[in-house]
């Protein structure tokens, strides 16, 4: 059974940073592309980074890009997201998810290709 781990979060000023972490087990990590996705209160959980199986490609979507770094390290089973000069618009519980479906372009976007889910961790950012 695949189990997602996140942890990182808290509480940060406005123009602060923080690093997520996701740590993977169970499945073979290194055959699979994550994802961060975010869900604020009252709104809708929405796409934030992916990267692919090896790392080699990464998405961003336009609200963090420039400021949010995702990465993947295969040999510890874990997937980060560094996120800097945080907005109080970040503020959000942060989600990794597993890719477990093949996609293109901006269908890897899409919730629905991702099998497996952490528990989530909450970002908070004051202004």
């Amino acid at each position: 059974q695949v189990q997602l781990v996140e942890s990182g979060g808290g509480l940060v000023q406005a123009g602060g940073s923080l690093r997520l972490s996701c740590a993977a087990s169970g499945g073979t990590f290194s055959r699979y592309g994550m994802g961060w996705f975010r869900q604020a209160p009252g709104k809708e959980r929405e796409f934030v980074s992916r990267i692919s199986s090896s790392g080699s490609r990464t998405d961003y979507a336009d609200a963090v890009k420039g400021r949010f770094t995702i990465s993947k390290a295969n040999a510890s089973n874990t997937v980060y997201l560094q996120m800097n000069s945080l907005k109080p618009e970040d503020t959000a519980v942060y989600y990794c998810a597993r890719r477990g479906n093949t996609c293109l372009g901006n269908s890897c976007y899409d919730i629905s290709k991702y099998d497996y889910w952490g528990q989530g961790t909450q970002v908070t950012v004051s202004s």
